[in-house]
């Protein structure tokens, strides 16, 4: 079984409140005969299109292929949140890499804020990016590590946009019983993923790209040369985008970036009860282990995100699995309705930071943005962009962490993370 097929309709968008709300692209051609381009990408999620978008406006011809539509996977299904920094938090960045190296990844998430907000400008992308994500701690330790945090990047980062919040301050701004109070990031921002995925595909169509839909890459040859079901691509440079949905396509990528899916639900439209979730429009992410995140939409839904699972398929009632975490935040939405549920399919690393590699001559990789992938896979495609162009600043520095294998292989590795995560909800639900 192909994650690509096991929980969805071959060349459809998933049933979510996202796909509800966004007028689809006409579908591209299916990529047949033999192609020739500078630069085939494979996957047309953030990374591909970034990058195929920042290659094409450069003079470079570049074909993309993807195995379904774009935006189809964890682009166009996410939380929509445009967070500061890197995945791990700047202390175990500067521990692992040294302080000057943490600095510059600092900088380069920093812009990565301001090219996804750049792109989202200049190409007049409406897809209601807002400000502002709030950090909260169900715990008083959880809260008081977060304005630890949020004191260290204000005086060794020189980030001042974090409001820190007790309790009654995350009270007034969500009114959860669950909280205890948290941080308030105004420099960060949260969207609608699907349209703005479906955004860049417009521009980068506009700049000369070269899309096929339904074009599932079945091998990668050295040359290199990429292979479809009806195609065969040579080019100077692949780029690999495919994310949680790499298969066999890249067996050292897949031994160190591992699918997971993640699954959101839309209620029915709040009306004048939004006020009982957020009091105003910001994005919220709680400190359990497995993350609670959720916002308002444009229409007054609440959009809910939690839970997840590490197999092929997503359970048979995802409403009622991420109902149950909904109610533990706001227990006083008991009798509100569910109108959407939906899951993803991410990809982790052990580290949490995304895996930068050269495969061999002239093939990128960027994948695993663990939970972090607007505004980071949205930069990767940049940074691979300016090395394919000779600039390797960015692409090294970001390649610098090492990410080491999951333990167990392919066949023990789920089982062995589905064990390690069924503790931390248990250490979640005790409060330890």
């Amino acid at each position: 079984m192909n994650l690509l097929d096991a929980n969805d309709r071959t060349g459809h968008y998933p049933p979510s409140w996202y796909a509800a709300t966004t007028p689809q692209l006409p579908p591209f051609p299916k990529a047949e005969g033999e192609i020739h381009a500078d630069v085939c990408i494979i996957g047309g999620g953030y990374t591909g299109l970034s990058a195929a978008l920042h290659l094409a406006e450069a003079g470079i011809k570049v074909v993309l292929i993807e195995a379904q539509r774009v935006g189809f996977g964890a682009s166009g299904r996410n939380g929509g949140q445009l967070g500061s920094g890197q995945r791990p938090e700047q202390d175990k960045l500067e521990k692992a890499l040294g302080r000057d190296a943490a600095h510059y990844l600092w900088k380069l998430a920093e812009d990565a804020k301001v090219v996804t907000t750049g792109l989202i400008e200049k190409h007049q992308i409406d897809c209601y990016l807002r400000p502002g994500v709030a950090w909260t701690g169900s715990s008083e330790g959880d809260v008081s590590h977060l304005h630890r945090y949020a004191d260290k990047l204000s005086r060794d980062y020189g980030y001042d946009k974090i409001e820190p919040l007790d309790r009654g301050g995350c009270y007034a701004l969500c009114p959860s019983p669950d909280y205890c109070g948290g941080i308030l990031d105004r420099g960060a921002a949260h969207l609608h993923p699907l349209r703005y995925v479906l955004g860049l595909a417009r521009a980068a169509q506009d700049a000369g790209v070269l899309i096929y839909e339904q074009s599932r890459a079945t091998a990668l040859h050295p040359g290199p040369r990429v292979e479809t079901a009806e195609a065969a691509i040579s080019a100077d440079h692949v780029v690999l985008a495919c994310n949680g949905y790499i298969g066999n396509l890249a067996p050292k990528v897949a031994a160190r970036v591992l699918p997971i899916n993640n699954f959101i639900i839309a209620t029915e439209p709040l009306g004048d009860r939004t006020q009982e979730v957020l009091t105003e429009d910001v994005a919220v992410a709680d400190s359990r282990f497995v993350v609670n995140y959720f916002r308002l939409s444009h229409d007054g839904r609440l959009l809910f995100g939690g839970g997840e699972n590490y197999g092929y398929r997503f359970p048979a009632d995802i409403a009622s699995k991420v109902r149950k975490p909904m109610l533990q935040v706001f227990p006083h939405l008991r009798d509100v309705k569910v109108d959407y549920a939906w899951g993803g399919t991410l990809a982790i690393t052990a580290r949490r930071m995304p895996l930068f590699a050269r495969l061999g001559p002239g093939v990128y990789s960027a994948s695993g943005y663990s939970g972090h992938g607007v505004g980071t896979a949205t930069h990767a495609g940049k940074l691979i962009a300016a090395a394919i162009q000779g600039d390797n600043s960015g692409f090294d520095a970001m390649a610098a962490m090492p990410t080491p294998r999951f333990p167990g292989g392919t066949a023990l590795r789920s089982p062995l993370l589905a064990l390690a995560m069924t503790w931390y909800a248990m250490r979640d639900r005790l409060g330890l």
